[in-house]
């Protein structure tokens, strides 16, 4: 049933200053996938949020990591939420992605159409500056590297545990 596909999905945009994050992890990691440093195969990606493309990007994954800004109120800017599907329902947390909704519903057009990948995890790492223009802020900026490590990580045990299970 699960696919070997493992897809990094950066969702933001990058002239909405700390909104740009999740793309700003997707691009150092489409540069460590040419180095060897990710699975064979893992496919980086980037999108605006939108509910069906996430879930274009996504289906028939065994594992989709997303990455995106979120806003808390009060607000830790620069500090890192990771959520997987089975823990709890994206976009239903205190924290609230920058497209206005996306994540949760595109979890929930997914689970109604059988379209989820056979794990999602969501990383997420608290912006402060959503306003036009270009860059991150110093706490957001701090957070790619950490995430891109996290996300790393992430990849690399899936990919032993996919293999180690003797398939």
């Amino acid at each position: 049933m699960g696919s070997g596909r493992i897809v990094v999905i950066g969702v933001g945009n990058e002239f909405r200053r700390d909104d740009g994050a999740g793309r700003a992890v997707a691009a150092l990691l489409a540069e460590r996938a040419t180095t060897g440093a990710l699975p064979p195969g893992t496919v980086v990606a980037v999108c605006d949020g939108d509910p069906a493309r996430l879930i274009g990007l996504w289906e028939g994954a065994g594992l989709a990591v997303v990455v995106d800004a979120a806003y808390a109120q009060p607000a830790t800017p620069g500090r890192i939420h990771r959520i997987s599907l089975g823990d709890e329902r994206p976009g239903r947390a205190a924290t609230t992605s920058s497209h206005g909704l996306g994540l949760g519903e595109a979890v929930d057009m997914a689970r109604a159409l059988g379209r989820l990948p056979g794990r999602l995890v969501v990383y997420a790492v608290e912006g402060s500056d959503s306003s036009l223009g270009t860059g991150l802020t110093p706490a957001v900026a701090d957070a790619v590297d950490i995430l891109a490590d996290a996300i790393e990580g992430e990849l690399l045990r899936h990919r032993a545990a996919e293999t180690g299970s003797g398939r």
